[in-house]
Protein backbone atom coordinates (compact mmCIF):
# COMPACT_ATOMS: atom_id res chain seq x y z
CA UNK A 1 0.00 0.00 0.00
CA UNK A 2 1.71 3.42 -0.90
CA UNK A 3 1.15 6.77 0.86
CA UNK A 4 -0.31 9.79 -0.38
CA UNK A 5 3.20 11.21 -1.10
CA UNK A 6 4.31 8.07 -3.17
CA UNK A 7 1.23 8.61 -5.42
CA UNK A 8 2.53 12.06 -5.99
CA UNK A 9 5.98 10.71 -6.52
CA UNK A 10 4.90 8.23 -9.32
CA UNK A 11 2.40 11.26 -10.64
CA UNK A 12 -0.41 8.90 -9.61
CA UNK A 13 -1.96 12.21 -8.52
CA UNK A 14 -1.69 15.67 -9.25
CA UNK A 15 0.52 17.96 -7.28
CA UNK A 16 2.10 21.57 -7.62
CA UNK A 17 5.70 20.15 -7.28
CA UNK A 18 8.12 23.08 -7.11
CA UNK A 19 11.71 20.99 -6.93
CA UNK A 20 12.66 17.60 -7.32
CA UNK A 21 15.88 15.57 -7.66
CA UNK A 22 16.67 11.41 -7.55
CA UNK A 23 16.16 11.08 -4.17
CA UNK A 24 13.70 13.71 -3.23
CA UNK A 25 10.66 16.26 -4.13
CA UNK A 26 8.82 19.16 -3.20
CA UNK A 27 5.59 20.46 -3.45
CA UNK A 28 2.94 23.10 -2.01
CA UNK A 29 0.86 21.78 0.91
CA UNK A 30 -2.79 21.90 -0.57
CA UNK A 31 -3.98 22.57 2.85
CA UNK A 32 -0.82 25.75 3.99
CA UNK A 33 -0.62 27.34 6.99
CA UNK A 34 0.87 30.28 4.92
CA UNK A 35 1.20 31.06 1.14
CA UNK A 36 4.16 29.13 -0.46
CA UNK A 37 3.97 26.18 2.89
CA UNK A 38 5.46 23.20 1.00
CA UNK A 39 6.59 19.99 1.84
CA UNK A 40 9.48 17.94 1.02
CA UNK A 41 9.49 14.25 0.66
CA UNK A 42 12.22 11.65 0.33
CA UNK A 43 11.20 8.78 -2.57
CA UNK A 44 12.01 6.03 -0.57
CA UNK A 45 9.10 5.87 1.13
CA UNK A 46 9.45 5.63 4.88
CA UNK A 47 7.43 6.44 7.96
CA UNK A 48 9.33 8.13 10.42
CA UNK A 49 12.31 10.20 10.03
CA UNK A 50 14.78 9.14 11.98
CA UNK A 51 14.26 5.68 10.79
CA UNK A 52 16.04 7.14 7.15
CA UNK A 53 19.68 5.95 6.37
CA UNK A 54 22.28 8.47 7.27
CA UNK A 55 22.62 8.92 3.54
CA UNK A 56 18.93 9.92 2.98
CA UNK A 57 18.13 11.37 5.73
CA UNK A 58 21.52 14.10 4.55
CA UNK A 59 20.15 13.93 0.85
CA UNK A 60 17.00 15.16 2.40
CA UNK A 61 18.35 18.15 4.14
CA UNK A 62 20.41 19.11 1.74
CA UNK A 63 17.56 18.93 -0.84
CA UNK A 64 15.45 20.59 2.12
CA UNK A 65 18.10 23.48 1.99
CA UNK A 66 18.48 24.48 -1.23
CA UNK A 67 14.23 24.58 -1.72
CA UNK A 68 14.39 26.95 1.38
CA UNK A 69 16.74 29.42 -0.44
CA UNK A 70 14.40 28.97 -3.46
CA UNK A 71 11.71 29.92 -1.27
CA UNK A 72 12.99 32.87 0.47
CA UNK A 73 14.24 34.31 -2.97
CA UNK A 74 10.55 34.95 -4.04
CA UNK A 75 8.56 35.03 -0.93
CA UNK A 76 8.49 37.78 1.78
CA UNK A 77 9.19 36.26 5.21
CA UNK A 78 11.69 36.86 7.48
CA UNK A 79 12.78 33.18 7.86
CA UNK A 80 11.79 29.54 6.60
CA UNK A 81 10.61 27.90 9.49
CA UNK A 82 11.39 24.25 9.90
CA UNK A 83 8.52 21.46 11.39
CA UNK A 84 8.84 17.87 11.45
CA UNK A 85 5.71 16.36 12.84
CA UNK A 86 5.06 13.03 11.42
CA UNK A 87 1.84 11.57 12.63
CA UNK A 88 -0.36 13.14 9.68
CA UNK A 89 0.95 10.65 6.55
CA UNK A 90 3.07 7.55 7.65
CA UNK A 91 5.62 9.02 4.80
CA UNK A 92 8.74 11.27 5.72
CA UNK A 93 8.25 15.01 5.00
CA UNK A 94 9.46 18.24 6.53
CA UNK A 95 7.02 21.06 6.20
CA UNK A 96 8.70 24.41 4.95
CA UNK A 97 6.99 27.14 6.00
CA UNK A 98 7.56 30.81 4.92
CA UNK A 99 7.68 32.93 8.95
CA UNK A 100 6.43 36.49 9.24
CA UNK A 101 5.78 35.59 13.25
CA UNK A 102 5.79 32.42 15.50
CA UNK A 103 1.90 32.43 14.66
CA UNK A 104 2.49 31.51 11.13
CA UNK A 105 3.87 27.75 12.20
CA UNK A 106 0.92 27.13 14.52
CA UNK A 107 -0.37 24.14 13.39
CA UNK A 108 -3.88 24.54 15.25
CA UNK A 109 -5.26 27.40 13.27
CA UNK A 110 -7.33 26.95 10.02
CA UNK A 111 -5.70 26.21 6.87
CA UNK A 112 -6.04 28.71 4.05
CA UNK A 113 -7.63 27.87 1.02
CA UNK A 114 -5.71 29.18 -1.83
CA UNK A 115 -7.34 29.23 -5.67
CA UNK A 116 -5.51 26.79 -8.20
CA UNK A 117 -4.29 30.13 -10.20
CA UNK A 118 -2.96 31.47 -6.64
CA UNK A 119 -0.95 27.98 -5.66
CA UNK A 120 0.61 27.34 -9.61
CA UNK A 121 1.83 30.93 -9.68
CA UNK A 122 3.86 30.41 -6.21
CA UNK A 123 4.52 27.05 -7.34
CA UNK A 124 6.25 28.38 -10.31
CA UNK A 125 7.65 31.24 -8.97
CA UNK A 126 10.03 28.89 -6.18
CA UNK A 127 10.54 26.39 -9.02
CA UNK A 128 12.34 29.18 -11.58
CA UNK A 129 13.96 30.23 -8.38
CA UNK A 130 15.17 26.52 -7.34
CA UNK A 131 16.37 26.13 -11.35
CA UNK A 132 18.68 29.22 -11.22
CA UNK A 133 20.59 27.52 -7.80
Amino acid sequence: MSTIFTKIINREIPAYIVAEDEHSIAFLDIMPLVKGHLLVVPKKEVDYIFDLEDEDYSNLLLFSKKVAKAMESVISCTRIGVAVIGLEVPHVHIHLIPLRSMGDIDFSRPKLKLSEEVMKEIAAKISGAYNTL
